[in-house]
């Protein structure tokens, strides 16, 4: 089973899900500043963290499905669920096979469509570096995905991240890049699920184009978008904005005041 972490006692379960690179611990941030009613269940994805590597590609499906599994065994039959990045295309995977246990979908720095054609050929030309330079590969590719207006700002912040990034199975992180080559469009999911759909999104996005996800999101009163004034990692540029985002929508809280 995929090695997941629990903190709270609150009324709502809201599940989180991180990115490529990236484990549980890139949370403690943003979860200074959400709600106690929530009850917080971190896990690490497959290859990621304290998760083993389950199969030399690993699909988005098959990483939901390692998802449920965890779920299943806390009793847990209705969540909230927010996945960062490839945690997104995770949740995505997971709101199509499982829909009946959302709540709220959050597509937090995430998108809905697959990758283009230069993105999988960037990506299938990384494989090789993966494997044999992936220190190179973290120290180039991590402070890029920060706000680059803000480099002197988030400076320690890009220095944990990219402690999070060395810290993680080179194999484990080439087999995710193979499982997201493969991913299919899945605007079909925000046109069809009934839970509460959120779009957190960064305005210096280098790694999701933000304008195409949020321009194309689908016009339903279910859907509630946000873009910030950050890059690709909110979770560690705006956790306070972020935080407040995620308990006023998805507890329906009044916000004090938003101030993106």
């Amino acid at each position: 089973m995929l090695n997941f972490e629990k903190k709270g006692d609150g009324k709502e379960t809201l599940v989180l899900l991180h990115g490529f690179m990236e484990n549980i611990s890139i949370w403690s941030d943003l979860e200074k500043h959400l709600s106690k009613d929530f009850t917080l269940l971190k896990i690490d994805l497959p290859g990621h963290g304290q998760s083993d590597i389950l199969a030399e590609v690993h699909t988005m499906e098959m990483m939901a499905e390692e998802v449920k599994k965890v779920l299943d065994h806390q009793n847990l039959n209705t969540i909230h669920l927010l996945g960062h990045s490839m945690g997104g295309y995770v949740s995505l995977a997971f709101a199509e096979k499982f829909p009946g246990y959302l709540k709220s979908l959050t597509l937090f720095f995430s998108t809905y469509f697959p990758d283009d054609a230069e993105k999988k050929e960037q990506r299938i030309k990384s494989y090789r570096i993966i494997k044999d330079a992936f220190a190179h590969y973290a120290r180039v590719g991590v402070p890029n995905l920060f706000n680059p207006n803000e480099r002197d700002v988030l400076e320690g912040k890009i220095e944990t991240a990219l402690e999070v990034a060395l810290s993680t199975n080179n194999l484990g992180a080439l087999a995710c890049v193979k499982g997201m080559v493969e991913r299919t469009d899945k605007k079909h999911i925000l046109e069809t699920l009934e839970a509460k759909i959120l779009v957190l999104a960064g305005k210096h996005d280098n790694a999701v184009k933000t304008d195409i996800t949020i321009n194309n999101l689908p016009d339903r009163t279910n859907i509630k978008s946000y873009v910030l004034d950050c890059g690709h990692n909110g979770h560690w540029e705006k956790p306070s904005i972020c935080a407040e985002i995620i308990n006023t929508e998805l507890l329906h809280h009044l916000p004090k005041k938003l101030l993106l």
